[in-house]
Parts: structure tokens; sequence; C-alpha cells
């Protein structure tokens, strides 16, 4: 047990941030209690009152946040106070660490080198990484008792044919379908010699079947969180459960402006391919041994994938510009499985995929920002954020990744480095004074774009009127209070929230005045737009 004096130590010289070191320490050990607000040496109770900022909940959050692998189950704060002077002290409770990935401090991996503690060198990471005692594959894992009874007929048949169009081109592709089950599952590496491992079960068992993999929670959760509320749980087969999830998605089509064209194309508010790659991302990477399930979030402007386990090999945004494979997996054998199906690649090109999708798209990227330690969040928008981000790939499809991959940054408000600031801002890209800078709208001249620029803002308002008019069709009369919640993050960051009531308020009446597209009717009291009769 671990004691540290709060009044005067060095540990506590920014709020704290030295119980994150001494955290990490125990957890890359055996684990753990690290008393706070009792001096070592005497054990006399001095409190923890230069931490008056903080309670329990809010500094495991942080500690949380700069101490990434740290199991965020089994990490616990518990509050005493004496009953005589009422002085707090706190108790951290610390997990042994499950993996070989170390539990960062600061955000970083660090090492002892004689009396000097330094940043962990890459070489020795990797050798920790590779050391006999090896990651425990939860997805290969032998089910007792479970046999082939326990999968599901409709979803081993469409297996075989998932992994017959995976192998058209092999010697044996002619020879899959005499093939019996357990010889095909064998060979798609879903089974083990013939016996049902925990990924044949998440792929291809009944619903009914389970319970063999309690206390792991097997689930897909839909929500929908809009005007309307609700929900739905999708159980294994997951390879059929995940057309269904797709299926639940309200995924209209409403129109854009590619290339700079003056007709409309229309498309989808999601890519099929899109929705699919992020969900059966989070099957393959979803740490089951949590036992938390799946989600999936609608909302009116995005769809948020949310699954238990921290990125695995790396960061998101390795992946974005498709250079880099993963080195490992945390379900070895049911990425290897999926792989065989043809639901996923291991080579690292599925992040990769979706950013150049959405790319092509004109819409904002895949966006991972909101995940947090022990979970992985990823956004993907069906929407446009700025209009000068749009415009700008548009107009540039010369444009590399690397540079929309900042635009897109700035145009979500999200930080960007020092140089990548000046090069963007030598390129007349942005503008504004960190950290407020925004998608330049200049760019047009610099491009010698003038006349395109000029049709696009006709194009753009068109864009925010087929916005509108889809809008009402998916979810019938809508008040203009609704309207500028939805299209103010499609306006100019520029503009103060006032001027963007007035732009939401004229372009509905121009709607109704000129194009005649949309009327306004009033229903006890309440004030509601809806299309005109003639409007489709």
């Amino acid at each position: 047990m671990e004691g540290v004096q709060d009044s005067d130590s060095r540990c506590f010289r920014d709020k704290g941030n030295d119980i994150i070191s001494y955290i990490s320490a125990l957890a890359n050990m055996e684990g753990g209690e690290l008393i706070i607000g009792v001096r070592d040496d005497t054990l006399e109770i001095v409190g923890i009152e230069s931490l008056h900022n903080y309670t329990p909940e809010n500094i495991r959050l942080r500690i949380l946040t700069k101490c990434p692998n740290l199991d965020s189950e089994g990490f616990l704060v518990e509050p005493f106070a004496t009953s005589d002077s009422e002085k707090r002290v706190w108790v951290f409770h610390v997990p042994r660490h499950k993996l070989r990935l170390p539990v960062y401090a600061h955000d970083k991996a660090w090492q002892r080198i004689d009396d000097s503690l330094v940043e962990l060198r890459p070489e020795r990471l990797t050798n920790i990484l590779a050391e006999a005692t090896e990651l425990i594959d939860w997805s290969a894992q032998i089910v007792p008792n479970a046999t082939l009874d326990d999968l599901d007929p409709a979803a081993l048949t469409l297996a075989r044919d998932k992994f017959k169009e995976k192998n058209l081109n092999t010697s044996f592709a002619g020879e899959i379908p005499d093939w019996d089950a357990r010889t095909f599952l064998n060979k798609a590496k879903i089974t083990i010699q013939g016996n049902i491992t925990r990924s044949a079960l998440i792929l291809l068992g009944k619903p009914e079947s389970i319970h063999f993999l309690l206390p792991a929670l097997t689930q897909i959760t839909w929500k929908l969180e809009a005007e309307e509320r609700a929900y739905e749980h999708f159980e294994p087969p997951f390879l059929l459960a995940t057309t269904a999830v797709l299926h639940r998605i309200r995924n209209i089509k409403y129109k854009i402006f590619p290339d700079n064209q003056l007709l409309a194309t229309e498309v989808n508010k999601y890519d099929t391919r899109v929705i699919l790659e992020a969900l059966h991302n989070c099957i393959a990477h979803q740490d089951y041994a949590q036992c938390a399930r799946i989600v999936i979030t609608e909302k009116v402007d995005r769809l948020i994938f949310e699954n238990a386990g921290s990125f695995f090999d790396g960061k998101p945004e390795d992946y974005f510009i498709g250079e880099r494979t993963p080195q490992r997996y945390r379900n070895q054998w049911l990425a290897q499985g999926m792989v065989n199906l043809n639901m996923i690649d291991t080579v690292g090109h599925g992040i990769h995929t979706m950013i150049m999708t959405q790319r092509q798209r004109y819409f904002p990227l895949p966006d991972y920002s909101k995940s947090e330690p022990g979970k992985v969040v990823l956004e993907i928008f069906g929407h446009l954020i700025d209009e000068n981000y749009t415009k700008l790939l548009l107009e540039r499809q010369d444009l590399p990744l690397s540079t929309v991959i900042l635009l897109d940054r700035i145009q979500k408000r999200q930080q960007i480095t020092d140089d990548a600031a000046n090069m963007l801002r030598k390129a007349g890209l942005i503008e504004g004074r960190k950290p407020h800078f925004f998608v330049s709208a200049k760019v047009a001249a610099a491009t010698n774009t003038m006349p395109t620029y000029t049709r696009n803002r006709g194009l753009e308002k068109a864009h925010l009127k087929e916005f509108v008019l889809q809008h009402i069709r998916e979810f019938g009369p809508t008040p203009r209070a609704q309207f500028e919640e939805l299209l103010f993050s499609m306006l100019p960051a520029v503009l103060g929230n006032e001027k963007k009531r007035n732009k939401v308020k004229n372009l509905l009446t121009e709607m109704r005045m000129k194009d005649k597209s949309v009327r306004c009717r009033t229903t006890n009291g309440a004030s509601l737009w809806e299309l005109e009769n003639n409007a489709v």
C-alpha cells in the first residue's frame, strides 16, 4: 500500500498529475492501492484539501484519459473522511494490467535508465509485445458442449457463399459446394479441428445458443435518437444481423452537386459500404471480455458506432492514408474468419476506404475524436458541416488526402499543429487566428475559379433547400426552430447565431414565396413548415 503526502509533495503540483505516474506503475506491476492524504512516514492523516476541485468521479475520468490501456472497469476511487476533522482520504484501487501493451502515463510509455525516467524506446516496446507471454485470443477459445447443431443453417449457407466469392480464383473453388460443414468451417478458420469456437457462435450461432458465450454480451443495439425514439437489439448470427441493422437505418436520398456540375446528383445519405465497414469493424475489434454491447446510434445528421476496447494497434489516424498495416488484432481468430467470409480485410484498408468514400461524396470524413479509454467511438456524417470545405472538394480535386484530412479537422473545430496551420494558410486554404481557424471562402480567387465559385454559391443554397425538403419528406411538418438547429452547422462558421437565424428565415421564405415548395401552417398556436401540395 502506498502513501503520499498531500500538502508539500511535488506529486501534487499541477493538481495531482503525478498520481497518474504512480497508477501507471502499479497497473504495470501487480496492481494495488494508492492512498492519497496520508503521510508515508507517520501515517498522519493530512487530507487532500489541495485537490478541492476534484471529486472521486472526475479525478477517475481524468486519470483514465491520461492512462491509456488502464482497465476502466477495475479502476475505482474510494473516498473516506475522518469523523473528527472531516479530512478526506482517497484510496485508488488499481487493477493488475491484463494486456502486454503497457498502461501509459501522461499518454506515453516510460522506462527507467539508471536513475532517469525516460520515454520508452520503440524497440523496447516492440520487444515487450513480442515476449513469450502472449495475449489470449478470446475469440479463438473452444466452447465446450457446443456443436454444429448450435449454428444457424441460413447463416451457414450464406457463409459458404461468401467464402466461395472470396476464393473464386483458387484451385479449390469448385470443391467448396461439396465440402461437408465441418470441412468448410475448418477451411474458413471459423472452427478449430471441428470444435466450435466463440468466433463460430458470434458469426454463425443460433440466437438461442448465445448462452455459451456468457457473461460476454454478444449484442448489437440500434438506437434512433431524432424526432422519434426507437431501438432494437440484434443477436447472433452476426453474419445475418449486420444486414438487418443496415435495413433499420433510414438512408434517404438527397441531391449534391459534384464536379462543379449544374445538374444535381442523387446520393444516399450514407454509403452502404461505409456503414457495413464500420459495423464489421466493431464486431471484429470489440473487447468481448468487457461484457458490453455494440451500439449504433442514429441521429438526424450522423451515425455513431461504439464498441468496447481501446484502439488495439496504433491510432485510427494511422490508417487514414492507407499506408499502415496492423501487426496484431485483439480477436485474431474472429478477424481471420471475417476476412474469409469477405466481411473485412486485414491490411488496414477499411478505415482508408471509409475516408476515401466520404471524400468522394464531399462529406465530412469519419471521425474517431470522441473515443475514450476503453471505448472506440466512430461518427459517420450524413450531412455537410462547412460549405467552404465542400466547395474546396468540389473545385480542388487535386488536393492531397493529407490536406483534406487537415481541412476536415478545421471544419470540425478540432486542433491541428502550428506547422500544419502554416502550410494551409500559405496555400490560401484557411483563414482566422489560432485556435479559431476556418476554411477559406477566398480560395476560388486564388485558383482562378471565380465563375465556378459564384455558381457554387447558388448550388450551396440549392443544397440547403434540398436538405429542408428531404427532412420534411422523412419526418413531416417541422418547426422553424428545428430547422435552425439542423442548418446552423451547415452555415459558415464566421456568421453569428443571429445572422444564421436570418439566413434560415430567408431560405424558408424564398422556398415558400418564390419556389412554392413549402408552406407554413399554424396549428394550436404552433407554426409548422410542410410541403406544398404540388411539391415532389
